[in-house]
């Protein structure tokens, strides 16, 4: 394995293991991948963050095609689209984290930057966040409605379900992630006592 190939599964490594320890995340509830040349790793379908490993990843053709042994998460094809949207992603990062999850609970009359900007925070480090309405997790409707509102976003809320955010790298994906939970937090805190 190459040493840039190896840094990138450390990131991610890292990275799960984070969100996983703070509580961003839970059992087998989320998924990552990042791209390496013509490959994509995407955590395998059932993985848990707090416990990956290198043989915890899928790998995967930019065309969809399985690479190795591991079943790919049931939500690639979320993460493929941002890869074909934008050449500059090289990292999705897909969570169910409490704050941006609840907000996304929330009945929103904007679809295309559904969390305001109390600070500027989350316009400096992720962009635009769209709403994607809600379709069961997996299923190919949640794909067509993603498909819909791709060229919205910079990232996304999935309707009572949460955020995917993708990114130059794993790390500034998680910066992205990071951002989006604490803004949903703010403002959750926020319109409730308003």
């Amino acid at each position: 394995m190459d040493k840039i190939l190896e840094q990138k599964f450390d990131d991610a490594i890292w990275v799960a293991k984070s969100l996983f320890e703070r509580g961003k995340t839970a059992g087998s509830s989320a998924n990552l991948s990042f791209r390496h040349g013509d490959t994509i790793y995407i955590t395998g379908s059932g993985t848990c963050f707090g416990r990956l490993s290198y043989q915890s990843f899928a790998a995967v053709s930019l065309t969809g095609e399985p690479r190795n042994e591991v079943k790919a998460s049931k939500e690639f094809p979320l993460h493929k689209m941002c890869y074909e949207k934008d050449d500059s992603v090289m990292a999705v990062i897909h969570t169910h984290s409490f704050y941006a999850t609840l907000y996304s609970c929330l009945p929103h009359e904007e679809k295309a930057s559904i969390i305001p900007d109390y600070t500027p925070y989350l316009k400096m480090k992720v962009g635009n966040v769209a709403l994607v309405p809600f379709a069961k997790p997996g299923s190919q409707e949640l794909f067509s409605l993603f498909q819909s509102r791709i060229a919205l976003g910079d990232a996304f809320l999935l309707a009572n379900h949460g955020p995917v955010v993708p990114g130059k790298s794993i790390l500034d994906a998680f910066y992205g992630i990071e951002e989006l939970e604490e803004s949903c937090h703010i403002a959750w805190e926020l319109e409730r006592n308003q």
